[in-house]
């Protein structure tokens, strides 16, 4: 039988109406699709580009991403596949800032620290 326990964390200590939690593929879907939206950023490692994340569903997103969450800090791992002619030191970077942001902007969580690794350079065509 598959394990199918959804690990969460609490992400309010007020209990006015009930306890809010927050499952670690939410977390790490918030990174993915962060991650996506930086320019240069072909996709993230063993995950689909971005034009096919509308049919395949959002839980692609987190396919090469890693959350490690302790209390109310978060620790993300990327893997990204980066477009040939982007500044690498640059993207991360910017990688970095958007996930970092979106983390602690849509849950409240404290984000330490976004190490991005770059697993492949894609050439793409000219459309």
């Amino acid at each position: 039988m598959e394990n199918t326990e959804i690990r969460t964390h609490k992400l309010e200590n007020e209990e006015k109406f009930g306890e809010v939690r927050i499952a670690d593929e939410v977390v790490a879907i918030i990174a993915g699709l962060a991650a996506s939206e930086v320019e240069g950023v072909a996709s993230m490692a063993g995950n689909v580009t971005r034009d096919l994340i509308s049919k395949l569903g959002m839980k692609s997103l987190s396919k090469g991403v890693k959350i490690t969450m302790d209390e109310r800090t978060v620790h993300v791992a990327l893997a990204i596949n980066i477009r040939y002619g982007y500044n690498v030191p640059t993207t991360c970077q910017q990688i970095q800032e958007k996930v970092k942001t979106a983390i602690e902007t849509m849950t409240g969580l404290d984000v330490a620290e976004v190490n991005v690794k770059i697993v492949n350079v894609t050439m793409e065509k000219d459309v």
